[in-house]
């Protein structure tokens, strides 16, 4: 139910049970019914109740601001929280009353006004009807709207047994409206604890077992999460608030992480109903990352010598994997084909989730050993086959070259003479590092061009 149907219903009661407890302590005292009069009593209580719940309410649709960041529907809670402890007040009062008419068994009424006292029964109850049928429809929804109705029917209840005493009153039988109003002072007794336990634990924080049951079902059973933490929920007036982080493979996208959290909450927020939710995505904290795992896999086949130029792609939550494995050169085309093929069943059987796994074969070329040695006779041949190409003279300054992560590195400063322009410089570096990445695979090549400084040869 919407903030201001709660706010017009909590005004309609107020204004309903405020002439009540005019009407019946008016009539009561008129007619000398202590009946009328105790239940004009317990109108009075709740008239007070429901203001309490009423300004409760209006300060609990402001909308968030600085101190209040979740907003202020808190505030609704707590004015279930005070309703439910005067309405336990109000069952002790019934209570006593009733063992003070039973130790009495007296009669008060005015015989003269006995049609006035049925008439204000008869305006009490039509108001309480009105007030259980409209707040009946937002208590499963509202703590407020909950008290407000525990309240409205207790003034129900509360009628009739104004109504039993009075009329059984009238007729000589005076113990019957103390037993029924101590049966009465025990529903009221029960519904009160109630709503107080209930506001006072949504005040903490509290929620239960089955929210939270429904939230980890959710998050657990969404295709592509591997393991979750900090889950957090609490529920605020009539929304509940979840948080939590989830761990996917690290070789999702951004895009796809993005749309896997939306799809949760999406999830959750069908699931619960009004529902925040907002899901944090991260790499699975695994022991190494899945490149290097399908690598350790790949390598783990006998007759794989090295794998390399691995590659991750996910789609509609399946995993691609394309990845090339050296062999021995002198394998035949189908011992090489066996062994692809040895290396696809091991990934598909090791990791989760994976849709395809290609393998490129290719002989082991023993230039791309860790730590081999460039022929750097042959790097200078090729920037010389540059010089006489672009018609520049141009020496090599410095030569770097390493190998990390299995990859070659070949950084070449050179200087040369003359004032070429800045494009005719790019495209002498790009057209040496384009040669040398021709003539060793696996290589990044960086070729720095700047000019030669006067007095240098």
């Amino acid at each position: 139910m919407k903030g201001n149907q709660k706010l017009r219903v909590l005004k309609i009661s107020t204004v309903a049970i405020a002439s009540v407890v005019a009407v019946e302590i008016t009539l009561g005292l008129a007619v000398g019914s202590l009946a009328i009069l105790s239940d004009g009593t317990h109108a009075l209580l709740d008239a007070s109740s429901t203001l309490v719940l009423l300004l409760a309410t209006g300060a609990s649709l402001k909308p968030p601001d600085e101190e209040h960041m979740y907003g202020h529907e808190k505030i609704e809670p707590i004015g279930g929280l005070v309703g439910g402890l005067i309405l336990l007040v109000t069952g002790v009062f019934l209570a006593i009353e009733s063992v003070l008419r039973l130790m009495a068994n007296t009669s008060y009424i005015v015989q003269q006004w006995e049609l006035a006292g049925f008439a204000a029964i008869g305006y009490t109850f039509c108001i309480d009807i009105l007030r259980v049928t409209t707040m009946r429809r937002g208590e499963r929804q509202s703590a407020t709207l909950k008290a407000g109705f525990y309240h409205a029917l207790a003034d129900l209840g509360s009628t009739l047994i104004a109504f039993l005493g009075f009329g059984l009153a009238t007729l000589g039988f005076y113990m019957g409206d103390a037993l029924a109003s101590m049966v009465l002072s025990v529903m009221i007794g029960y519904l009160s604890v109630r709503l107080i336990w209930g506001s006072g634990m949504e005040l903490s924080d509290s929620v239960s077992r089955d929210v939270a049951g429904k939230v980890r079902r959710e998050i657990v059973s969404t295709k592509d999460v591997l393991k979750w933490k900090d889950l957090k929920i609490r529920r605020v007036g009539d929304k509940t608030f979840v948080r939590a982080t989830v761990q996917v493979p690290d070789y999702l996208s951004l895009e796809d992480a993005h749309n896997l959290a939306s799809k949760i909450e999406e999830r959750i927020k069908k699931s619960l109903g009004n529902t925040d939710v907002a899901i944090h995505t991260e790499p699975y904290e695994a022991e190494m990352p899945t490149e290097r795992l399908v690598e350790k896999i790949a390598e783990e086949v006998r007759g794989v010598i090295e794998a390399h130029e691995i590659s991750l792609a996910s789609q509609d939550g399946g995993l691609y994997v394309t990845l090339h494995a050296q062999v021995d050169p002198n394998l035949s085309v189908q011992k090489s084909h066996k062994i692809a093929e040895r290396i696809e069943e091991r990934v598909k059987a090791q990791m989760r989730n994976v849709e395809n796994v290609t393998v490129h074969v290719e002989p082991f070329d023993v230039r791309l050993r860790k730590g081999s040695v460039v022929d750097e006779g042959e790097i200078r041949k090729i920037v010389q086959m540059a010089s006489e190409e672009f018609k520049q003279t141009f020496r090599i300054k410095r030569m770097l070259t390493y190998v990390a992560e299995k990859r070659r590195f070949i950084n070449i400063d050179c200087s040369f003479s003359g004032e070429p322009s800045i494009k005719a410089a790019h495209e002498l570096a790009s057209y040496i590092e384009e040669k040398l990445e021709e003539r060793f695979a696996e290589t990044t090549v960086t070729v720095h061009i700047e000019p030669e400084k006067k007095g240098k040869a």
